[in-house]
């Protein structure tokens, strides 16, 4: 009988565990979306700005230049972020009170590899 309680406590807390991380995973894909769909458009909108203001006769940044700095910068999701972090469209403290801090980490770890260097 002792046994039983043991194996039905045990399985509880398993199930409780498997709903946290089914919570976390659903927090973290939200934070994707909303990066994708609330951040990139203004990416987008300061990579124009900023390639408008930086035109010179060595740097023409003409519409493909243009096209293909807001493709290598919103190729990936991590990217997305890493552009508005260092654009400022938004800040730690942004990522602090929307409860992200932690997923752009875990963000930037799994997406190591896309980051810009």
């Amino acid at each position: 009988m002792e046994i039983i309680v043991v194996i039905v406590a045990f399985a509880v807390v398993f199930l409780i565990w498997l709903i946290w991380q089914l919570m976390r995973a659903k927090h973290f894909t939200q934070f994707k979306q909303q990066i994708t769909q609330e951040l990139k458009p203004k990416v987008i909108a300061a990579i124009i700005a900023e390639m408008a203001e930086s035109r010179t006769e060595q740097k023409p940044n003409t519409p493909a230049h243009q096209e293909a700095t807001i493709l290598y910068w919103t190729a990936s999701t991590s990217r997305i972020l890493q552009a508005a972090l260092m654009r400022e469209i938004i800040d730690e403290n942004w990522l602090k009170e929307t409860g992200n801090l932690r997923n752009c980490q875990h963000l930037f770890h799994i997406e190591s590899d896309k980051l810009h260097r």
